[in-house]
């Protein structure tokens, strides 16, 4: 073992999105992640087969098929690589791809630096014909979010160890999730079961085993307070024959959801302190490393036609008030760096911008060929 790949596995270190160099390759990292899978990658051997949903999870710098029975559990100390294969109509034999690598908050840099080589190795094996999307937990794109009914983002890892959540919390503990709905899609997400976890504006179920209390607060909408009713039954038919449960749902508010703030070590509904932050238009940037380093040059007008397939774009949609995102258009004649390095280039931009907030770091990067863009890029761009 080198001295490098000694402090790669003796020092883990949480992954910060402010990171500019998140896919770390030619990195220490890389030549230790190449090392672990050989010279072929056979956790590859059954991409792009038929359409459907596959993952894998880095697991010490290699990467693990997801079962089948976990699909739509994600657990915030991980990382994984998720590919979707579908046809774009009924009648066509060909194949197209979302290649989509998710990083926990709570993942160590290692293993997102890990998903973000391995993406670009699956991305390659598939021919660069993806659409390529990082995703950072909490700020995943509806499109990867569509894959899932429902998704269920949970506490814990390879790491730490990882739970259902059928399964009963242990003795004198609880589990505190808080569920919003996108679409007709049920979102949850385990959050600590602390005041500090309660925003105003969603529904919230505590698990405390044989007991489980929603909470409607007065922001959340019908919707989501009936997913939460949704979720809590569905815990309810899972425990039915070893642990039956009891459901209380309190309205903030109302009658007895005093009780519900006391059990998180509140005595009133926190105040919400966010704000909205009004939709501002997208810009376009042509993207060259010729210096060596990766410099972005202002470009208008930002339409399909200043797109030139020489080079490689970067087109800023963070301020989107729908689906906020950064692309980055590959065009045909861009250089194999400009290809391989595209979403650790997007990265970097985000690291540079002054004016850039939390939120815009954490936003979704998309990196598509020509040829293969998506709507919503052709949406920002105009059409």
């Amino acid at each position: 073992m080198t001295d490098s790949q000694h402090v790669l596995l003796s020092s883990p270190t949480k992954y910060n999105i402010e990171d500019s160099n998140i896919a770390l390759l030619g990195s220490d990292l890389e030549k230790t992640v190449r090392e672990h899978a050989g010279d072929k990658e056979t956790a590859w051997e059954e991409a792009e087969k038929a359409p459907g949903t596959q993952i894998w999870r880095v697991e010490k710098f290699a990467v693990k098929i997801w079962p089948k029975e976990r699909f739509g559990s994600f657990y915030d100390g991980d990382s994984y690589i998720v590919l979707h294969t579908y046809k774009k109509t009924h009648d066509t034999e060909q194949l197209s791809y979302n290649l989509h690598f998710w990083i926990g908050a709570e993942s160590t840099q290692d293993e997102a630096g890990t998903a973000a080589y391995k993406a670009v190795e699956l991305d390659d094996h598939l021919g660069g014909q993806p659409v390529q999307y990082r995703e950072i937990q909490g700020f995943e794109s509806p499109t990867f979010i569509s894959y899932f009914h429902p998704f269920l983002c949970l506490r814990g890892g390879v790491s730490t160890g990882f739970h259902h959540v059928s399964s009963l919390p242990p003795d004198n503990t609880k589990r505190f999730y808080r569920i919003v709905s996108a679409g007709s899609r049920l979102l949850v997400r385990e959050v600590p079961a602390e005041g500090t976890s309660l925003v105003p504006g969603d529904a919230y179920l505590l698990d405390m085993g044989v007991k489980l209390w929603q909470l409607n607060t007065k922001g959340s909408v019908g919707k989501e307070r009936f997913k939460a009713a949704e979720f809590a039954q569905s815990l309810v038919n899972e425990r039915r024959n070893t642990a039956p449960c009891e459901v209380q749902v309190f309205d903030e508010g109302g009658q007895g959801a005093w009780q519900f703030l006391s059990e998180l070590g509140l005595d009133t509904m926190p105040s919400s302190a966010t704000e909205e932050k009004p939709a501002r238009p997208p810009t376009l940037y042509r993207l060259s490393d010729a210096t060596g380093t990766a410099t972005f040059d202002a470009v208008d007008p930002v339409a399909r036609s200043s797109l030139a397939s020489a080079d490689a774009f970067l087109l800023d949609d963070a301020g989107s008030s729908t689906t906020p995102a950064i692309y980055v258009w590959i065009g045909a004649g861009a250089t194999l760096n400009e290809r391989r390095l595209a979403v650790q280039y997007a990265q970097a931009y985000l690291y540079r911008e002054e004016q850039a907030t939390r939120s815009h770091f954490a936003i979704s990067i998309v990196k598509m060929n020509e040829g293969h863009e998506t709507e919503a890029f052709l949406h920002a761009l105009g059409e």
